[in-house]
């Protein structure tokens, strides 16, 4: 029934799942960060095929300079896994910061990488107050590359969501679906959102939100807060036959225009035909233009990526059109358009203020309210 579905990248669902090795006490211990445990749990599932394990410096080093594996397949991030020293064997096993084991690596190689280099390539900025950057910089100073096998799946934070990419396709598949829009997010879905992603289930089959529930910033919504919003709003607003809602298990790694085509990518292989572009994908500060994220694609040849991007303007309420509009079909100034920052949001909802509802639906902003009161 998948048949009918994009292709993975590559062409094949990778599957690195298998069994415990009865020598894994014999093994040399590595342990992963968090992000690290997120890369890896996606390694098995599929999530990031074609690739098999962490990579090696042929396939580092192309990344970084051209967004292309060693292949020539597009690739827009690294996966590697930071280490102090080579191992002394020739596989090892792969440990949760708890200690337990959750993985075997084949060692491939063991090489030092430029940190700066990666950070101005992949982030476009050196400056340590960019998150990413300052996880980079804060690394083990090498890399080790191998194929992984993992016998221990992480524990995702929301089991009924945890969607593999092969489990996602077969979920698209029955409900009959081919052309399927997949939505990033990593922040409660308000109005300018809801407008934008109803916009494009116009044109496919259906809907897939899928929130990232990996790492992300202090400051960021909580996830089960976020979850309980898009539960909430798709509850009320969406045909329930024409919405998936599953989760993204991966980290942020806030790089902006390149984590926008990397995005993409992973959610062809969760079976997206299309992949919403909005403004400033995987943004953070000031460090990359509002539509950055959408003119990255441009630097790939047509049909190179196999997903084709729907590239949205900033969408906000109109008060003349009494509806939801961007630049491209509004003619009326920023006086008619309601716009709340961030910060006044969170004022609001800190006193126990509902945001107008040309903003965000009551119901989600109840949500918000009752996790942001202040006690």
């Amino acid at each position: 029934m998948t048949d009918r579905l994009v292709a993975p990248h590559g062409g094949s669902l990778v599957d690195r799942t298998g069994d415990k090795p009865a020598d894994l006490d014999s093994l040399e211990s590595v342990p992963l960060t968090s992000r690290e445990l997120s890369d890896l749990d996606m390694l098995a599932s599929g999530a990031l095929s074609p690739l098999e394990g962490f990579m090696g410096r042929e396939d580092y080093d192309s990344v970084v300079e051209s967004m292309h594996l060693a292949s020539g397949l597009p690739w827009a991030l690294p996966v590697c896994l930071a280490v102090d020293a080579a191992p002394s064997g020739d596989r090892v096993a792969l440990v949760e910061e708890s200690g337990r084991p959750v993985a075997v690596l084949e060692v491939e190689g063991v090489y030092e990488y430029d940190k700066e280099r990666e950070a101005v390539n992949c982030f476009r900025t050196k400056d340590e107050a960019h998150p990413g950057v300052a996880r980079l910089y804060e690394q083990r100073p090498k890399y080790l590359a191998g194929r992984v096998t993992v016998f221990q799946r992480a524990t995702p934070t929301f089991p009924e969501l945890a969607l593999d990419p092969a489990d996602t396709r077969a979920a698209i598949a029955e409900r009959g679906w081919k052309r399927v829009v997949g939505f990033q997010t990593r922040n409660p879905i308000h109005r300018a959102h809801e407008y934008l992603t109803k916009v494009a289930l116009e044109t496919v089959d259906g809907l897939l939100v899928h929130p990232l529930v990996g790492d992300t910033k202090a400051d960021d919504v909580p996830v089960d807060v976020r979850v309980a919003c898009y539960r909430t709003l798709l509850d009320g607003y969406y045909p329930e036959d024409r919405v998936l809602l599953s989760a993204f298990p991966a980290a942020m790694r806030y790089a902006g225009p390149r984590e926008a085509i990397w995005h993409a990518i992973c959610r062809k292989n969760y079976g997206c035909s299309h992949f919403i572009v909005g403004r400033d994908h995987a943004g953070v500060g000031d460090y990359y233009g509002t539509y950055d994220a959408q003119l990255i694609f441009d630097e790939f040849a047509p049909h190179e990526l196999d997903i084709e991007p729907m590239f949205f303007e900033h969408t906000f309420w109109c008060n003349l059109c009494g509806s939801m509009a961007s630049t491209k079909s509004c003619p009326h100034g920023p006086d008619d358009r309601v716009f709340l920052s961030g910060t006044k949001v969170r004022e609001m909802l800190d006193e126990g203020e509902v945001p107008p509802v040309e903003f965000t639906r009551p119901e989600v902003a109840q949500v918000l309210i009752d996790a942001y009161r202040v006690p």
